[in-house]
């Protein structure tokens, strides 16, 4: 049976009922005796790049040392630090996962070289001197810089950790990976297992964490042999049916025009939805048999459709391409990038853009092993140093979380970071919280202002609240209530314009005057 036949019985399938078969499959497939497994490599010579890997190295080639693919993280430490305990706990993690050991050469081919051993020092900055003012400078920097670090894919340890020691009871520590041997889901792997260490070695204990099965190199092998390839070549002819045709670029009304090459320069806005707001959406969701994913999504390619008046709206999103059960622990380049397109018209009501936007997710998951490399190698779209290729909007609802830790001694709580920089246009990221769904917007610098990024908020907020209350209104209707609000904030910006200028001739007059009078 082809991937088109497949898709068509998918649709005959009530929009639940197929989510739930594509649950049971990918579940049925993980506990399987006979599910597919990864087998340890024989020898201990470089090994294939990932297929994800492969385009990584390829833009590092391109742009060497572009920060724009590091993944970071930092975490606030309150109470007594054993920063010994905490060094020894990275080296352990360090030794355990391969990825975190590995750099890359070319030897005819590019290559993953794993080092027996790496050595690994935690940088230590003492802030506890500076005045409070000067602390919390220090620290923005020094976020920034850890975030902006250019690694070195052929020399260096691809793992960073920098310790910023506030007082003697308060800490923050900054983690940054290159993407090329992690992704997400690694930065969770990570903290978890540096928390379970850090807590034996403090109170003298040895690792309990088991050996792990395999290693990403393993994996890495294993998604090159042939029967994986011919696994993925008939995924391959649904996106190619899915995708054909796309178009580069979306007209997306930007403040700049773009640059060549791009700078990915960028910095985010974030928000928060009411409580009840985000139970409203949940309660949408349920009511047309689809994920709270499928709305926020919908409701996101709606306001891009009123933004571009396009009807072919192509989003990426990330998938943690993590299916098989011994590849829930590794540290490694796991992630895959789907292409979600959907087509809408200004007739469409919310609820059909929901329907087209589930039926998209679900064909797309049940397709999801193909990697985005290999469908940019397939598909050749039309190529621009100052764009991504097939998409240049991001959606995110992130599931991932850091765990909740417990350490001796110490609370720990997650810190948001500003890292600088941004790989898309412009990005959404959605988490859920006890207190709503909280989002932040990314945005390039070089082509949006601050401002900008201000009206989306507000424009995504009040659509999230028009469609709860009013699920089959129109595509048009949203456009006009958009255009209006547009017109207000134009009125608005002109008005206190004039105000302002108004004032600042008051002020020369009145200068004029006392300089007259003297």
């Amino acid at each position: 049976m082809t991937a088109n036949n497949r898709a068509e019985r998918l649709k005959q399938l009530s929009p639940q009922k197929r989510l739930l078969l594509l649950q049971a499959l990918r579940q049925q497939a993980a506990n399987s005796e006979t599910a597919t497994t990864i087998s340890r490599r024989t020898q201990s010579s470089p090994a294939p790049l990932s297929l994800a890997q492969q385009r990584l190295w390829f833009l590092d080639q391109l742009a060497p040392g572009n920060p724009s693919y590091n993944i970071s993280a930092a975490v606030r430490l309150q109470g007594r630090l054993d920063v010994a305990a905490l060094e020894r706990s990275v080296d352990e993690v360090i030794r355990r996962h391969d990825a975190l050991r590995t750099t890359f050469a070319t030897i005819s081919e590019p290559v993953q070289v794993i080092a027996p051993t790496l050595p690994f020092t935690l940088s230590v900055v003492n802030l506890q001197e500076l005045p409070e003012s000067a602390r919390q400078a220090e620290v923005e920097r020094s976020t920034i810089s850890a975030a902006q670090y250019s690694f070195d894919l052929t020399t260096e340890l691809l793992l960073r950790v920098t310790l910023l020691q506030l007082s003697e009871t308060e800490s923050i520590a900054l983690l940054t990976m290159h993407h090329i041997i992690s992704d997400g889901w690694s930065i969770a792997v990570l903290v978890k297992e540096v928390a379970t260490l850090y807590s034996a070695f403090c109170e003298g204990r040895l690792s309990s964490l088991t050996d792990l099965s395999i290693q990403f190199a393993d994996f890495a092998v294993w998604q090159q042999q042939p029967e994986q390839l011919a696994t993925l070549e008939s995924q391959l002819q649904y996106w190619k049916h899915q995708l054909a045709g796309a178009a580069l670029l979306p007209p997306l009304p930007t403040d700049r025009p773009r640059s060549t090459p791009p700078t990915f320069r960028g910095t985010q806005r974030s928000f928060l939805l009411p409580l009840a707001l985000t139970d409203a959406l949940k309660a949408l969701s349920q009511q047309a048999e689809a994920t709270l994913f499928m709305t926020l999504l919908a409701a996101f390619q709606s306001l891009l459709y009123c933004y571009t008046q396009q009807n072919d709206i192509l989003v990426g999103t990330p998938i943690a391409n993590r299916n098989l059960p011994e590849l829930e622990n590794l540290i490694g380049c796991f992630v895959n990038t789907l292409v979600l397109r959907t087509s809408l018209n200004a007739d469409s009501s919310f609820q059909d853009v929901l329907a087209r936007s589930r039926q998209v997710t679900l064909e797309a998951f049940a397709h999801a092993d193909v990697p985005f490399e290999k469908l940019v190698e397939e598909l050749q779209p039309q190529r621009s140093l100052s764009c991504n290729p097939l998409f240049q909007v991001w959606f995110a609802l992130h599931n991932t979380p850091l765990p909740s830790l417990e350490l001796p001694g110490l609370s720990i709580s997650p810190l948001e970071i500003e890292s600088g920089m941004t790989r898309h246009d412009l990005s959404l990221h959605l988490w859920e919280t006890p207190s709503g769904l909280q989002g932040t917007w990314e945005y390039k610098t070089d082509l949006f202002d601050a401002v900008t990024c201000d009206r989306l908020i507000q424009h995504f907020t009040a659509f999230l609240n028009k469609i709860v209350a009013e699920p089959d209104i129109r595509l048009s209707e949203l456009a006009t209530m958009f255009a209006e609000a547009e017109k207000q904030y134009q009125l608005q910006s002109e008005q206190d314009l004039k105000a302002a200028s108004l004032n600042k001739l008051k002020l020369i007059r009145r200068k004029a005057q006392r300089a007259f009078s003297d």
